[in-house]
């Protein structure tokens, strides 16, 4: 059990307070409102591509579900855990479950292609590659003759 202080005084600023605290629509929290760990996550753009970078130790490949549903990438994972022990006639002595869930939708630019995305789960990190359409891409510069 963890104590939490809070500075204010009365009830109705903490109600305020937790309200607006909690991660509702993937804000920058790290923490929702039950405690549980959202992933941080990483994007980077190359000339080539973007690449999405997901930390999520401890986890599987088969953890993870990744969509792409009208130019919305949404990454999710679901992970259920149980832990039972019983004494010689079958009853529970001990049952401990965990339950860890979390979701992450982002918008695809118009210039990712779709087709080409691909994804890798290696050390802790899922990483997602969404490569750019040809047309989309830096164009090496040119010089252009006039007439």
């Amino acid at each position: 059990m963890s104590l939490i202080k809070r500075n204010e005084t009365g009830w109705l600023p903490s109600v305020f307070d937790d309200m607006f605290r909690t991660d509702w629509l993937g804000g920058t929290t790290n923490v929702n409102s039950i405690g549980t760990s959202i992933p941080a996550v990483n994007i980077m753009e190359t000339e080539d591509s973007f690449n999405v970078e997901v930390a999520a130790p401890g986890k599987t490949k088969e953890d993870f579900n990744i969509e792409l549903d009208n130019d919305v990438l949404t990454i999710s994972s679901e992970v259920k855990k149980e832990n039972e022990t019983t004494d010689k006639n079958g009853r529970f002595t001990r049952k401990e479950f965990s339950y860890s869930t979390f979701k992450r939708a982002f918008s695809l630019p118009d210039s990712v292609d779709s087709a080409k995305i691909s994804a890798s789960y290696n050390n802790g990190v899922l990483e997602i590659a969404l490569p750019k359409k040809e047309e989309a891409k830096v164009q090496a510069k040119r010089l252009i003759d006039i007439s």
